[in-house]
């Protein structure tokens, strides 16, 4: 995937949706149709900066988080460029519970 062009992430978890986990998502989390991740399923992305729960959103690759204890990756997906301090503050509860770091592109 060339992550210089836009991309179509299918928002499944908005902002605020508690997983079965008691993980409570400050963000929104979604999916790229059609593009595979390294689970075998179909890529995940994280939207910065969308406070409506809309279910389709098209944006730049800015990020990935890139897991150590795992082939999973998961891309973070915004309309503009952010620091990767700002990164870390809206993806931190995906350290706190997993192995990883973040890229940015």
């Amino acid at each position: 995937m060339n992550t210089n062009e836009k991309v179509h992430v299918i928002i499944d978890r908005p902002k605020g949706y508690t997983d079965k986990y008691g993980n409570i998502y400050p963000i929104n989390y979604g999916f790229i149709p059609g593009v595979m991740g390294g689970d075998g399923e179909e890529q995940d992305a994280y939207i910065l900066d969308v406070d409506i729960p809309i279910k389709e959103y098209d944006g730049q690759v800015i990020g990935i988080i890139q897991r150590n204890d795992d082939v999973e990756t998961k891309l973070v997906v915004a309309n503009r460029p952010y620091t990767i301090q700002e990164i870390k503050e809206k993806v931190s509860f995906i350290e706190k519970y997993f192995d990883s770091h973040i890229i940015m592109k």
